[in-house]
């Protein structure tokens, strides 16, 4: 499967950006997906996780509540609606994929997109 994140921008503190990741080269709904996230000088942090029928969604401590994943397997898309930004935020979000259960950990997804990159300012 081939992952596709798109929907970065530049934008204030307080203001909603949402985040696609469009799949191709198979159905999505064979795959758990997730959203990681790399500010600069950092390592890559799981921000949120929804498994194959979205019955199970996770998100990291420092997003719930401002955060809502989602998806629409009819469309091949995972969505990443973001709310109340903040500008700890910005970072390069990758969307990435795995079969099997929703993980918080990077290191069990074998399918990641490029990255989009969401700055926001104070």
């Amino acid at each position: 499967v081939q992952l596709q994140a798109s929907g970065g921008g530049l934008v204030q503190a307080g203001d909603s950006l949402r985040l696609s990741c469009t799949a191709s080269g198979s159905n999505l709904s064979a795959y758990s997906m997730a959203w990681f996230r790399q500010a600069p000088g950092r390592e890559r942090s799981f921000v949120a996780a929804i498994g194959r029928t979205a019955t199970r969604i996770y998100y990291a401590d420092s997003v719930k509540g401002r955060f809502t994943m989602s998806r629409d397997n009819a469309k091949n898309t995972a969505f990443l609606q973001m709310n109340s930004l903040e500008p700890g935020d910005t970072a390069v979000y990758y969307c990435a994929a795995r079969i099997g259960s929703g993980q918080l950990r990077s290191e069990l997804y074998n399918y990641w997109g490029q990255g989009t990159l969401v700055t926001v300012s104070s």
